[in-house]
Parts: C-alpha cells; structure tokens; sequence
C-alpha cells in the first residue's frame, strides 16, 4: 500500500516546483525535521522507502538528551512522546573492578531530569502523528528515489512508486537516508572515518529489582557498557566488545549469557530475565567531508556516526534537524533561496563542528576505557576521581552529555 497525502490543502510554493523541498528518509532525524518546519510556510514532501508501519517498528531503543526534549517540545510534540518513555535523574559511572563511582544528578545541572530513553516506536510514531496534522507537509511511502539531478535552480527528483516512475521538481533535497546513504553517496561527498575493532550486542531485560530511573555506563577492558531504563522496570542494554566477543555473547546460551550480564551490571538490578532477542551490529565513526552542497543537506547518520558510548547519536541528528529548519525559516522570511550554497553553509558551519566535539569526545571515551594497559587504567581512575569530586569539570562533562554546550536551536528555547 503507497500512503499519498498529496492532496491536502497546502501552501503554494515558487511556480514551476512541486516542493519547497524534499527529505528523502522518514526516520526519527527526517521526520523531526519536516515537523520543525510546519509553520514554516514551505510545502515538504517525506520520501520513505519502507511503509510507515514498517519503518516505526524497529526493535531499538535511544538515550534522549534534555536538549532533544527541549527540541521536541518546542515543536509542539513532546506532550505525545514524554509519557510513553522513562525519565531518568541519576546516571551511574564506574570502571571495571574499580570500586570508585561516579554519580550524576539533577542539582549537578539545576533541571528536573538528566535525560530520558525511548523505543523507537513510541517516538516515531509520535512524529508521524504529528505530522498528518501538518498541511504543508505531505508523504510519499513507500517510494524508492531513483535518480537525482541538480540543476542551478532545482532539482529534479525520479521516485518509483509501485511501479510507476514520477518527476518531482524541488528547490532543495535533504538526505536523512542513514548511514549508507544514496543521496550522499550520488552526490559525490566522501566521508572520513573507521570501523571500530567493537561490536554493539543489544537486548532489552527484565531485571529483579527497580532500576529506580537510573542510567548505567560500565566501562570493560573489552568495551563500554550501557544499560539504560525503560518503562515497565524493562532495561535496554548495550553491550560493546572485540567483534570475535560480541559474536559469541550474541550466540551463547541465555542462561549463560544472562549470568554474564549479571556479573557485568555488579549485581545491582538483581537477576536478569530477557525480554527480547539479542542484535549484533558493528561500530563505526563517521564525518562527512561537508554537509552540504548546491540544492543538498545532509542530516542525521547520512551525515555521521559514532561510538554508541553515551548514546549521543540520534541526538546529533535530532540536533541536525532542528538546526536546519531554523536557517530554512530565517532564509525563507529573508525572501532567500533555501537551496542556496550560501544558505545552506550556515548550517554546515553550525553543526559540523558541534558534531566533530562529539565525535571526537565518544572516540576519546571508547579508546581510553577499552583498555588494559596500566598506565591508562591509571590515569583514567584518576579522571573518576577529579569527575566526581571536582564541581566544574563534572558540570561541564554532564553539559557535554545532556547536549546543553554548544549553540542550541530556537525551538529548544522556548
């Protein structure tokens, strides 16, 4: 079934374009975006491979930042998401063996809450809820974007739906399409990065006692560990080891899998019971060369990757979105081409940086935790102590990881 809202009363846009622009994936980062932008008074197409049912049942789970929620809130989309998924307001840090821990709380930051976790279900869903009552906004799934030409004043847009060939005419396209993306890829930008040597083992838990709204991060000589809580005193782990490693937890019998999972968490959630499967996927760091070109944007993975350590990845791309649709609206009222190189480049030079602090900051974390040799462990042991009993540098540590630092959107203002 192809889901068409192309015929709702919506605005008019510049004579000789079908859309203001087109945002080839409708997944969290691209359906974010299209709903920052509807007041905007620009006419937007989502172009979405998958089926809307499809795309929103993805079995994962995200560690959402105060400023994401803020985002989310100035949208007008919080009040559908916020009570479907756990706040947390105590974050635990610890290190292997090492009996020091490292403690996070809300007065740390003077907020209510330290952030919050969220399937993907609930979230997505949301958005696209809100977004059947966005008039400007219309959807096109599932469709597959064919090819892709950029002219000086459009782009020109071959999507195959069923088996029907259609032309779009857009100013600008913006691809949200993930980390292999087609749109980056056709387009000629390259990208700068590796493969981590780690694999991400996830599950969801149900463990004996409360997780009493608790985020967990264990750093392993292997690799970090997180364990963050979600509603019904369920927990999503994420579990990163030497590829070999995560493999053979992925594989291994579930009571000795979950007797494993019980050593690593310390006893402190009691026993553990499964509540899901076991996925295994690999890690990798990724930067685009630029983020934007003549008539092209990218957000989200399409854009970059990184370590899951701090779960910081969906929230660059929240912050993408968000970032984005408030130089599109500046432009538009400014009576500019939205798919202006000029334009676009205030959004590069915004967010490329931001996220290069965060990439370079998982990177750090990854590579000075998943590992054994002694003067590391030294040095690192001695950071928990100064993170924990020195006020400034755990402030500034928690600002970084809750994504208040860094210049933050309008609509997370107000």
């Amino acid at each position: 079934m192809v889901l068409e809202q192309l015929t709702k009363p919506i605005p008019t846009t510049k004579p000789g374009f079908d859309y203001d622009l087109a945002i080839v994936g409708g997944a969290i980062a691209g359906a974010t975006l299209a709903s920052a932008l509807k007041n905007s008074g620009l006419r937007v197409v989502l172009i979405e491979a998958q089926p809307q049912s499809v795309a929103v049942a993805r079995r994962q789970a995200y560690n959402l930042s105060i400023l994401s929620g803020r985002i989310f809130d100035g949208i007008g989309v919080w009040d559908r998401i916020l009570p479907q998924i756990t706040v947390y307001n105590q974050i635990r840090l610890s290190d292997a063996d090492y009996s020091g821990i490292v403690q996070f709380h809300p007065a740390d930051l003077g907020t209510d809450a330290l952030g919050y976790v969220g399937e993907h279900y609930p979230v997505l869903k949301s958005l696209q809820e809100f977004l059947a009552d966005c008039d400007n906004v219309s959807w096109l799934c599932p469709a597959e974007v064919v090819n892709v030409e950029y002219q000086p004043s459009g782009v020109k847009i071959e999507v195959k739906v069923n088996d029907e060939y259609r032309q779009l005419q857009t100013r600008l396209v913006v691809a949200a399409d993930g980390a292999r993306s087609r749109i980056r890829t056709s387009a000629g930008i390259n990208t700068k990065g590796w493969k981590y040597w780690q694999s991400c083992v996830t599950a969801r838990i149900k463990p004996e006692k409360s997780h009493n709204n608790t985020a967990f991060e264990r750093f392993w000589w292997s690799g970090p560990m997180g364990v963050l809580p979600l509603p019904d005193n369920l927990c999503q782990v994420v579990w990163t080891a030497p590829h070999a490693e995560a493999k053979a937890l992925k594989e291994l019998d579930e009571k000795e899998f979950l007797k494993l999972l019980e050593v690593r968490t310390g006893g402190i959630l009691g026993r553990l019971e499964l509540d899901s499967d076991r996925l295994l996927f690999p890690v990798q760091l990724m930067q685009s060369d630029r983020y934007t070109k003549s008539r092209l944007a990218l957000i989200g993975d399409a854009a970059h990757c990184c370590h899951p350590v701090g779960g910081q990845g969906l929230n660059m791309g929240i912050r993408d979105a968000a970032a984005l649709a408030q130089v599109l609206q500046e432009a538009q009222q400014r009576g500019e081409d939205i798919g202006d190189v000029k334009v676009l480049k205030r959004y590069e030079h915004w967010r490329k940086r931001e996220n290069l602090a965060i990439l370079g900051f998982t990177d750090f974390l990854d590579r000075m935790f998943s590992n054994s040799w002694l003067p590391l462990v030294v040095i690192r042991r001695l950071g928990l102590w100064m993170l924990q009993w020195i006020r400034p540098l755990k402030v500034y540590a928690l600002r970084l990881m809750t994504g208040l630092k860094g210049r933050p959107p309008q609509l997370a203002q107000r």
